[in-house]
């Protein structure tokens, strides 16, 4: 019983924001964002040569109960005349007492500047690096299922648990993407709708920014080497921007290892292991620090690129 009023002590932390955060809690993992883009940003839609499929969970080997956990599959391809895209996404987060699922399809479309045939930079797995230089515009339109079991906390003679909250809500979002062999820049707007179509009055959904940048360092007389240093921040309205800041080296194309810093006061740690030209297998450690109640977690990601790279 100890194990269980100590999870419920963390579930009313939690509990304080949730409401206020719960879409932003589509993407709870940042470090995600180096591997799937699509998740935080439609205009990514189709940007890779071919088919893209790609499988993510965290968190469901932590040791704490209630802590984040989630997990996602999404798709997405470029049409034939690859000047558009289209994708999907499913996701699947809980924190606590909340659960949200999200379901979405997205569109793209692209403009190019050029830079098609640089054979330096062929070489190189899709996943490293897009040999094109475009902008992106892209949208998604879906529906977010959230869901409150307010009862479980036991709460007793408080108006605010005293039942528990669900709600289909759709959702409509933006993104935008400048994407070159060296340089990226993204920035995207997931609910704009947030909470107008809300049954509840006491549900309050915000609409998140997400805007990330990277630059890819190569060097041409060891082309075995790619150093990336990344950038992700995400605000909205009443909470902190929080920050997620990446630095990932990328050896002979097999092997890639990141680290990273979170403004929530935790480390990540990143090994993805590129099989062929097909497949990468992505680990993740999050390692949090300063006394925080939520513990660590791990995670993996699982690509595929199903027409390969030539």
């Amino acid at each position: 019983m100890k194990t269980i009023k100590y999870t419920d002590l963390i579930l009313l932390l939690v509990l304080s924001c949730a409401s206020i955060l719960s879409y932003g809690q589509q993407t709870p993992l940042f470090a995600e964002y180096n591997f799937n883009p699509f998740l935080v940003n439609p205009a990514y839609t189709g940007m890779p040569l071919g088919p893209e499929i790609i499988l993510s969970n965290h968190g469901y080997f932590n040791s704490i109960e209630g802590t984040p956990s989630s997990s996602s599959i999404t798709f997405n391809s470029s049409l034939s005349n690859e000047k558009m895209g289209i994708g999907a996404l499913l996701s699947h987060d809980k924190i606590g007492v909340t659960t949200n699922t999200n379901a979405s399809i997205a569109y793209s479309y692209k403009i190019f500047f050029g830079a098609k045939n640089n054979k330096s930079y062929m070489r190189r797995p899709y996943w490293q690096l897009y040999n094109r230089k475009v902008f992106s515009f892209g949208m998604t339109a879906g529906l977010h299922h959230l869901k409150e079991d307010l009862l479980d906390l036991e709460i007793d003679n408080d108006p605010e648990f005293a039942k528990n909250i669900a709600a289909t809500l759709p959702t409509i979002g933006v993104g935008f993407l400048y994407h070159s062999p060296g340089f990226y820049i993204g920035v995207s707007a997931p609910n704009l709708l947030t909470d107008q179509f809300s049954p509840h009055q006491e549900l309050n959904l915000s609409n998140p920014i997400y805007g990330y940048l990277g630059y890819r360092f190569f060097s041409y007389r060891v082309e075995d080497i790619m150093i990336k240093p990344s950038l992700l921040i995400k605000y909205e309205d009443g909470a902190p921007a929080q920050i997620d800041t990446n630095l990932s080296f990328s050896f002979r194309n097999k092997l890639e290892l990141g680290v990273g810093y979170r403004s929530t006061s935790s480390i990540n740690f990143l090994v993805g292991i590129y099989a062929w030209n097909h497949l990468l297998l992505n680990y993740q450690h999050n390692t949090r620090f300063n006394n925080s109640i939520l513990g660590n977690s791990h995670g993996l990601i699982l690509s595929y690129f199903i027409d390969g790279f030539e």
